[in-house]
């Protein structure tokens, strides 16, 4: 039963992948996100339990691909077939990849606001500059020291 099984599978196999090409192509392009989405990741646990022979259930399968992802590699549970290897390692470089993203756009986001704290503050700082003659003494004191304080950093 499983050999018939793998074999379904193998004639199948590049025209599900192509499937999933297009469904990343088509998230590319709308702008989503590239994660797994619930029926890839079943579909690649499917395939680690019906190839690797080390892997009998569903549930192992669920375990080893957590430990792939997440690339912590308890090793409790070992592919031991090539398919499973070589999705384990097409996985583990996409899961890399997704946390750099992630790391990434999470850096942009709190950079892209210390830009914005540091542009509204030299604003403020030249809109005084600009209205320098208006300024009284205490005024052009505090102004100075903040340039002194500028040429420090």
């Amino acid at each position: 039963m499983k050999h018939r099984i793998k074999t379904i599978v193998l004639y199948a196999l590049p025209y599900v992948l192509a499937f999933f090409g297009l469904l990343f192509r088509k998230k590319q392009l709308d702008n989503d996100s590239a994660l797994f989405t619930p029926i890839q990741f079943e579909f690649i646990t499917w395939i680690t339990v019906i190839f690797d022979p080390g892997i009998n259930s569903f549930g192992d399968a669920l375990w080893y691909l957590y430990a792939v992802i997440s690339t912590a590699g308890f090793g409790d549970i070992v592919a031991s077939g090539l398919i499973s290897r070589i999705i384990s390692v097409l996985v583990t470089v996409y899961s890399v990849i997704v946390i750099a993203v992630i790391t990434g756009v999470i850096v942009n986001y709190y950079t892209q606001i210390v830009e914005a704290k540091n542009k509204e503050t030299l604003s403020r700082f030249l809109d005084r500059l600009e209205q320098l003659p208006e300024l009284d003494r205490e005024e052009l004191e505090e102004l100075s020291e903040k340039v002194k304080r500028f040429r420090n950093e």
